[in-house]
């Protein structure tokens, strides 16, 4: 017999599917979200992101059945397609004020903001995109 200390299993990492950025656990029970507002001319939107599936509402609708035209729809994606965050996190809008184009740019910049307090990762990301 040999002498061999026994070794202990190597620890299992957990991985996101691939081209998938990770966001930050929360450490807050009380409040599972990052927050982050979006101003467009007389628009604004308080957008709360948290780790999910993929989940995306727009005042308790369906981000596709509130921002009907393509145009828009790009524009309030744009930030998960450039973070590579669109299946990984859940996000939660509640816009008012402005027209329709409006409302699309202030929750593309509140989910840019709400994506850069959960990971500063994504800066350099969200800047090249001139988020």
């Amino acid at each position: 017999m040999t002498d061999t200390a026994p070794t202990s299993p190597a620890p299992v990492q957990a991985t996101a599917p691939a081209g998938s950025q990770t966001i930050a656990k929360i450490d807050n029970p009380k409040n599972p979200y990052y927050w982050g507002t979006g101003r467009r001319k007389t628009a604004v939107a308080r957008v709360r992101v948290r780790p999910g599936t993929g989940v995306f509402k727009v005042n308790k609708r369906d981000v596709l059945e509130f921002f009907r035209i393509d145009f828009n729809r790009e524009a309030v994606h744009k930030p998960l397609e450039v973070t590579d965050t669109i299946k990984t996190v859940d996000v939660f809008v509640n816009v008012n004020g402005g027209g329709i184009t409006g409302q699309a740019g202030a929750v593309s910049l509140g989910l840019a903001r709400a994506l850069l307090k959960a990971s500063a990762e994504l800066e350099p990301k969200l800047r090249a995109a001139n988020l």
